[in-house]
């Protein structure tokens, strides 16, 4: 028997695999194409893309991995069952909930794997999300500054930059500025840095020359310097967004109600999130069951268990509209919090009782010719 769960599991295991990283490929070339233009226009290195890119992947893993374990689960049993291989362990007198083991051991890994990744993985990969992009977007030594070309920014400057470094610094650096309109400047140096002040970006200049000319009087004069220090003026990146709701810790979340910097709204939105990153890491054992449920406990039929998969089906995605639902309605009353709960809590209860109780052959048409004929 136990043989015999651990092919099962295999199955599941290699059928969840396959179907999430196919919904997973897709989804990420969907959300990937928002960022292709950084790298085609803007010369960002691929590396830098992908990194990108990834971090958007353990979002994406706790939406689909219950539905992956569905279509795992269903295509598994469904197999055995066309194969009678179920048949005739259910003739052998196994019960569909050993013959379930299997599905819910799978989805009880993928449940506590979803509780670290909702309250852990997430949050991280949204933070260093949003401090990623932010820096793709604002950091003009990337952005603005490509190495071997003159760029002309808005405010009347021209800078040119022989290479970028490693560290984050620049090397050969060239900067014209004609803002000022009664005199040009041209800073030459050897390295530099770019630096945010609360005031704006800077430029840091090291091992240098600066030469200005006064255009009344055509008046020449240089400088060589060590340092010396630039302000780009307004053209600098917008201010890094605050952490949103994904960054928060679940005790953050939970606690909200007591933030007193935090608005009605906003204090309901960080409570059903705490509230979800409980519950949805379950959908994962519930889709388990729902997916084996069916199967094991209906009639068998020559011709096939379609009547069965649909009603599967249908019932899978009435509970998956309605978690969205509920969540959108307990966004604007809390008092919707308990129906988010019982919409995962008994569908998985009916499901362990079927599993536990139910005998389909009470049901059966031959069951009930043959009360007739004692009778």
């Amino acid at each position: 028997m136990k043989k015999l769960n651990s092919y099962i599991l295999r199955q599941i295991f290699v059928g969840f695999l396959l179907v999430s990283f196919s919904l997973l490929s897709m989804l990420w070339l969907t959300q990937s194409l928002r960022f292709v233009e950084m790298v085609t226009n803007k010369g960002l290195p691929l590396s830098l893309f992908v990194e990108l890119t990834s971090l958007l992947m353990p979002r994406l893993f706790s939406i689909l991995s219950p539905i992956a374990l569905f279509a795992s689960v269903m295509f598994v049993y469904n197999r055995m069952l066309n194969d009678r291989e179920l048949v005739i362990m259910q003739a052998a007198g196994i019960s569909p909930w050993y013959n379930a083991r299997a599905a819910v051991y799978m989805g009880l890994i993928l449940s506590l794997l979803s509780i670290y990744v909702q309250n852990v993985a997430i949050p991280q990969a949204e933070n260093a999300f949003r401090n990623l992009e932010w820096e793709i977007k604002n950091n003009v030594s990337h952005l603005m500054f490509r190495e071997g070309e003159f760029t002309t920014l808005q405010n009347g400057m021209t800078v040119f930059i022989a290479k970028h470094e490693a560290d984050g610094s620049v090397a050969g650096i060239l900067l014209n500025d004609e803002r000022n309109p009664e005199s040009k400047i041209t800073l030459s140096a050897e390295r530099g840095r770019i630096v945010y002040t609360a005031d704006g970006p800077r430029i840091l200049l090291v091992r240098g020359m600066r030469q200005e000319v006064d255009k009344e009087s055509s008046r020449f004069s240089s400088l060589k310097f060590e340092r010396y220090a630039v302000d780009l003026g307004s053209m600098g990146g917008k201010p890094m967004k605050q952490a949103s709701v994904r960054e928060k810790t679940l005790w953050e979340l939970l606690n909200a109600e007591t933030d007193d910097s935090l608005d009605d709204d906003d204090k309901r939105k960080y409570v059903v999130e705490g509230h979800r990153r409980i519950l949805t890491p379950w959908y994962n054992l519930l889709f388990a069951l729902l997916g084996c449920t069916g199967l094991l406990i209906g009639n068998f039929n020559r011709r096939g268990q379609g009547k069965i998969i649909t009603c599967s089906v249908v019932a899978m995605v009435i509970i998956q509209g309605a978690d969205l639902s509920l969540t959108n309605l307990a966004g604007r009353s809390l008092y919707f919090l308990p129906a988010l709960y019982a919409n995962c809590l008994i569908p998985m209860i009916i499901c362990i009782y079927l599993l536990l109780f139910y005998n389909p052959y009470m049901f059966s048409k031959r069951h009930v010719y043959q009360e007739a004929v004692y009778e």
